[in-house]
């Protein structure tokens, strides 16, 4: 797609999308360098103030993710006119503000345009020290992989889409709180030792591991028994709540992943399952992993599960193995 595409070279622009990592970082001198970022979805939950917050929350994601701090957001949305009544909208807008205020992060304005069904999110502008930035690419061997949200937004979503997961029930609860949960604990992720982060969203888990491993030449082990999970979230895959993305982050991540013998299908799904503002997924040297999850707790993280490790990647092993 991007074949005929020239861009600009421009040795100021230290991050762009040559390895997907979460956001571009261009430098501004030798103590700052901007993080800029887009990110808008369709909604995930049916209540118009919850939509717009985890809409946020998935933007602001991306800052965190490099090692930033969000600054400033632009609001991007799409939305039919005739069937979408203004106080919904206007709720939208609230659910994002306040969690955009919660982040310390300034609303400056946005874009609408008229569209067939409701997209939104947010354009993101953050800081980070030129020699702090965290990608996606970087983990060594012998790190310890790092989770920050439970999985199974993309299960749960789809329960609830069917009526199986009504406004304030505790599922609808738990997954609203998990998609909203501010994942500004990357702000903190150097300085405690991390060597590479990405947020794990539309790629699921196995997607955005794979992406990880691929970029430092390197293998990642995960526990399966280890990975945090929302509730019922294995048994609602297994039931079939999904969506389409699963089947297809399975298809693409298939070859280079190894399933211990045994597991089920509803936690494979799990593994493939495409998150909605999910957690972030964080490499760390043994040593100071400990000193890592404590930190990330800290900072108000969900939880900081410790699922894997990093390998040495061998010529004929698959790139990702879940025991």
């Amino acid at each position: 797609m991007l074949a005929g595409v020239q861009f600009t070279a421009d040795p100021a622009l230290l991050v762009g999308f040559e390895k997907a990592d979460d956001a571009g970082v261009y430098r501004l001198d030798a103590q700052r360098a901007l993080v800029v970022t887009a990110d808008f979805i369709t909604p995930v939950v049916d209540v118009p103030e919850d939509f717009g917050a985890v809409a946020a929350a998935n933007s602001l994601s991306d800052v965190w993710a490099m090692g930033g701090r969000p600054l400033v957001a632009l609001n991007l949305c799409g939305y039919p006119q005739a069937e979408l009544p203004p106080a919904a909208l206007g709720a939208i807008l609230a659910g994002a503000a306040a969690k955009c205020a919660e982040a310390g992060v300034a609303v400056a304005g946005g874009h609408t345009v008229r569209d067939a069904e409701v997209k939104f999110g947010l354009s993101v502008t953050g800081l980070v020290h030129p020699d702090r930035v965290l990608r996606n690419s970087t983990a060594r061997p012998g790190d310890r992989i790092v989770l920050t949200k439970p999985l199974g937004t993309g299960a749960l979503a789809a329960a609830h889409k069917k009526g199986l997961l009504p406004p304030g029930s505790a599922g609808y609860r738990a997954l609203v709180q998990t998609m909203a949960a501010l994942n500004r604990a990357g702000e903190i992720l150097h300085e405690h030792g991390a060597t590479a982060a990405t947020d794990v969203t539309g790629f699921g888990l196995t997607g955005h591991a794979l992406e990880m491993a691929r970029g430092a030449g390197v293998a990642l082990a995960i526990d399966t028994g280890a990975l945090p999970l929302l509730p019922s979230a294995v048994e609602l895959c297994a039931a079939g709540h999904t969506c389409g993305g699963t089947q297809a982050n399975d298809d693409w991540t298939g070859p280079h992943v190894s399933y211990a013998p045994g597991l089920s299908d509803g936690m494979r799904g799990l593994l493939n399952d495409p998150q909605t503002s999910g957690g972030l997924l964080v490499a760390v040297p043994a040593p100071r992993c400990a000193e890592l999850v404590d930190a990330i707790l800290a900072a108000g993280a969900p939880c900081a599960a410790v699922i894997g490790e990093v390998c040495p990647r061998g010529a004929a092993e698959p790139l990702l193995r879940f025991a």
